[in-house]
């Protein structure tokens, strides 16, 4: 497997991550990487007021990562059976 799907999402979750790094004082970043980030739909969640943001876009990376590894397994799995 070349996990194909796991290094451009991987890539995607680093890029979403960066831009909101940069600009995360601007309403149409900030919407995108909260609606874009799974972890941050849980960020509500706590009353915490001021989080350190890092934990937050390492778990983004990482989700994204898993997400993109799940698909890469999803694709072996339907080629190998649409092989047989």
């Amino acid at each position: 497997m070349r996990y194909k799907y796991t290094k451009i999402l991987t890539m995607v979750g680093i890029v979403l991550c960066f831009i909101h790094y940069i600009g995360h004082e601007y309403d149409p970043v900030y919407l995108l990487f909260y609606s874009l980030s799974v972890p941050a739909w849980f960020y509500p969640i706590f009353t915490y007021t001021d989080i350190n943001p890092w934990p937050l876009y390492l778990l983004t990376v990482l989700s994204w990562t898993i997400i993109g590894y799940a698909v890469d397994r999803f694709s072996v799995y339907r080629r190998t059976k649409d092989g047989k």
